[in-house]
């Protein structure tokens, strides 16, 4: 049975190796993106190609999605993202696909993202034992009982339970 594993080796690659390896560079851009924010300039890339040599009976495509970050400090990071969908080819545009990726990534996102600008997660002092994971777990709690309360601003939700 192939492994699922990134590093699966040569004999038997698992499907992230199936689609890494696929011709990317003789592949069609299907859609290119450019978007200022956060002090820094985005760049994404999607390819998209029909694929059905996967373990997945419903997968049709592989995509791979190259984006760049061009923070202020003039530091270029590049990133390679790749992706199954049941989707058949021609079925959306490139432009959609790209959409519904950065809408699921932003999902995905959200909760990471308070956690660390709201809650100062990374510079958390607490290493030793499961006392991370617990910390984690009570950052999640607050966040989804401020959540179910109607709040949007978590910072702000913190800043007037506090004051009370």
């Amino acid at each position: 049975m192939p492994t699922t594993s990134p590093s699966s080796n040569a004999d038997h690659p698992g499907p992230f190796d199936l689609v890494r390896r696929l011709p990317w560079r003789e592949i069609t851009l299907d859609h290119r993106d450019r978007t200022r924010g956060h002090h820094r300039l985005e760049i994404r890339r999607l390819k998209t190609t029909a694929f059905a040599h996967l373990h997945y009976p419903d997968a049709r495509q592989a995509l791979q999605v190259v984006w760049g970050k061009d923070f202020t400090s003039g530091k270029l990071t590049i990133e390679r993202v790749y992706l199954i969908t049941s989707l058949p080819p021609g079925a959306v545009t490139g432009a959609q696909l790209a959409d519904w990726i950065r809408g699921h990534w932003k999902i995905g996102n959200l909760p990471h993202h308070v956690r660390d600008r709201t809650f100062r997660e990374e510079d958390s002092k607490i290493h030793a034992d499961h006392l991370p994971r617990i910390m984690a777990g009570l950052r999640n709690l607050a966040i989804g009982v401020h959540r179910q309360d109607g709040h949007t601003n978590i910072a702000a939700a913190l800043r007037h339970t506090a004051h009370d």
